[in-house]
């Protein structure tokens, strides 16, 4: 398989439980972006990277949790990687059962090399791999946690990203400066090149600017593909603010203004 094509994971293929059937009337399945899976029973899944982009609550996170949760059943409960028998932070009580209705169709050679990697998780994680005795020669003898937070993600991101395989990303620029930004940009279209695949939930303009990217815009009409990240409306957004911040603030900061929706 040529790298910058290789499709380890295919396709998230709808399969509603038979003994626990979904309520398709209630959360996660009335989410516009999820009840489009449904209706188009199942997602396929790009080459390289792709973004998902959307407001809070458009169902960006809920995708990326279960995709991930999917490969990670699929391939062998995840993959332990060289050094270390963590494979990346788990689930949360606030993960939806999406993922148990999904099945997932594979390459015959897809790779069971992957990664998790929740930016809200991370302490707990970086906590746990610094109380683990055998995992200290992959962190180069270092305590993660005797790190910045954003040197301790780029840390993560160096020695865990580095098996060609599929990987999953929350919002990783939660902890990242703009220098840190651009450092990911360039692991990614690294990964890109040697044949890896990354499913990204994301808020970051920067981020979405990667060249070859595939860009999918999630709303309350549901997802779909943009070709060029100038058309995102997160773009957008950004660039009218920081080309003119005093027409959005002169709006916002006044005594009988309201804060703004997050949806």
């Amino acid at each position: 398989m040529d790298g910058g094509e290789v499709r380890h994971f295919e396709r998230a293929i709808w399969a509603p439980s038979s003994s626990k059937p979904p309520d398709l009337d209630s959360w996660p399945f009335t989410i516009p972006a999820v009840a489009q899976l449904i209706r188009e029973e199942g997602l396929d899944i790009p080459p390289g990277i792709t973004f998902l982009v959307g407001e809070n609550g458009s169902g960006k996170s809920t995708l990326v949790e279960a995709l991930a949760a999917l490969y990670w059943l699929h391939c062998r409960r995840g993959f332990l990687f060289s050094g270390s028998g963590i494979a990346g932070p788990g689930g949360s009580q606030e993960d939806s059962d999406l993922q148990r209705h999904l099945r997932a169709r594979t390459h015959p050679q897809a790779s069971p090399a992957g990664f998790f990697l929740r930016a809200e998780a991370m302490h707990s994680y970086l906590s746990e791999a610094d109380s683990d005795p055998s995992a200290a020669r992959v962190w180069g003898g270092e305590k993660l946690q005797t790190r910045s937070h954003g040197e301790s993600f780029l840390a993560v991101l160096r020695h865990r990203f580095a098996d060609v395989g599929v990987y999953f990303m929350d919002e990783p620029e939660a902890a990242l400066s703009f220098r840190s930004v651009l450092g990911l940009m360039w692991l990614l279209d690294l990964m890109r090149r040697e044949g890896s695949q990354v499913v990204i939930a994301t808020h970051s303009p920067m981020l979405v600017s990667l060249p070859g990217a595939h860009l999918i815009e999630l709303d309350e009409d549901g997802m779909r593909q943009v070709d060029a990240f100038e058309d995102l409306e997160l773009v957008r957004n950004w660039r009218g603010f920081l080309d003119e911040p005093d027409r959005y603030l002169r709006h916002l900061l006044t005594e009988e203004s309201e804060p703004p929706s997050a949806d």
